[in-house]
């Protein structure tokens, strides 16, 4: 029992010392009350955002909890795939290095520096669905989801934070896909071509593009190892008709010129078609300028894997403007780096729901029926892919007819959940 005596104006407690800490506790406890009644009479008068903000911006002990096991089973997988995937392309690549007698530093820093954010995050949809359906089956047979389940919390809310967690990989994933990693893939790509890729084509012929309004060019064949066609003509027209014509035994573009697109031509002629009269001029040597690069005229091996997303819609754009027909991979590229993104949803959402019941049989199951899910994915993914390249589909259809598929499957998996 705490008595109090008046002291000096003041009111100061006698008793015991349990008595007296039991007193102070609960007057603390009192006043925390009454703080949060005054909160809730506060909110209670705001609009419904602020309400839903008030309730939902505070992640629970629940959604840190699952979002650390989500978060921290991706990255390690990551880290244990990954080491395994270098220490076999060094034991496959290793007599070529040695063969070419390549720097160590050019193998660290070149290739595997930027070999492991590039497979990372290529293969990012495999590991989201190995670091779901592991760690949500671990909880299934700890009887952690029927422990959720059974204090009144629905199947949604518990889906919460792994969408959040989805969230935080797919932003990371899109962005790292579509302005880090392409910058490290030049390097990259430079690296295979020069010592692993060394049997590649390094010409191309019959190709035909739009240089300028009704301006047409033709090479009939390229060599990008002297940055120089043959066979190559030059057409104007105007009102579709046919107004210059050049033609020309060889055309080279100079490398040393300060000024982009100079070519110069060898062994041309010209023909002037003014109405009924024409005139024509030959010649042995002419420096011109005509706005192509030799880029343009051949795209080097996985070219569209080193432009980040702005600078491919750029290129994609352009090319169209211009004629030419080879820009799928390009598309295809484009359109795959949100599409990836989007996948992530789809198979956290799959993942989530089939290993979500416990089982006899453990995490077996569940693991054997996401991995056939998952490489089916990546095999549709890839068929679907080589349609857009090879049989002119349209690029931005073949890239999401997989998401679509997948999500009436999640959408099937997650009505079967359990409740």
């Amino acid at each position: 029992m705490v008595i109090f005596e008046e002291v000096n104006g003041k009111l100061v407690p006698h008793g015991s010392e349990e008595d007296i800490k039991a007193y102070l506790d609960y007057k603390k406890g009192q006043k925390t009350r009454k703080r949060r009644r005054a909160l809730r009479e506060r909110y209670a008068q705001r609009s419904s955002a602020f309400k839903w903000l008030a309730e939902h911006t505070p992640l629970s002990r629940l959604d840190r909890y699952i979002i650390g096991k989500f978060l921290g089973t991706y990255f390690f997988s990551i880290v244990l795939i990954i080491s395994i995937a270098v220490v076999f392309d060094i034991n496959e690549n290793i007599d070529k290095f040695l063969q070419h007698d390549v720097p160590m530093h050019e193998i660290l820093f070149d290739y595997y520096l930027n070999f492991i954010p590039f497979y990372s995050n290529m293969f990012s949809q495999l590991f989201v669905f190995i670091a779901v359906i592991f760690f949500t089956t671990k909880l299934a047979d700890n009887s952690e989801i029927i422990a959720m389940l059974s204090t009144g919390t629905s199947f949604t809310r518990i889906v919460r934070p792994y969408m959040i967690s989805a969230a935080i990989i797919a932003l990371l994933n899109y962005g790292l896909g579509s302005y880090i990693i392409p910058k490290g893939n030049v390097k990259r790509v430079r690296f295979e071509n020069r010592y692993k890729n060394r049997g590649r084509q390094d010409f191309t012929s019959n190709v035909q593009l739009e240089v300028d309004t009704g301006v047409i060019a033709y090479f009939g064949r390229y060599e990008e190892s002297q940055k120089m066609a043959f066979d190559f003509t030059l057409d104007k027209f105007e009102d579709k008709k046919l107004v210059k014509h050049l033609q020309a035994m060889a055309i080279q573009y100079d490398t040393l010129s300060y000024e982009p697109y100079h070519w110069v031509i060898t062994g041309y002629q010209t023909r002037d078609l003014q109405g009924m009269r024409e005139i024509i001029k030959s010649g042995n040597k002419l420096d011109t300028i005509i706005k192509i690069q030799p880029q343009d005229l051949m795209a080097s091996r996985d070219m569209e894997m080193t432009l980040t997303t702005p600078e491919l819609r750029k290129h994609i754009e352009r090319q169209k403007a211009r004629g030419f027909a080879n820009i799928q991979p390009f598309e295809v590229e484009y359109y795959k780096r949100g599409a990836t993104a989007f996948a992530t949803f789809i198979l956290t959402i799959i993942g989530v729901s089939i290993s979500a019941r416990k089982r006899k049989n453990g995490m077996g199951i569940a693991l054997g029926i996401g991995l056939a899910l998952i490489l089916a994915y990546i095999m549709f993914q890839t068929v679907v892919s080589s349609l857009a390249v090879n049989a002119n589909f349209p690029a931005v259809i073949a890239v999401w007819i997989p998401n679509f598929v997948y999500a009436i499957i999640a959408f099937y998996y997650f009505k079967k959940a359990p409740r």
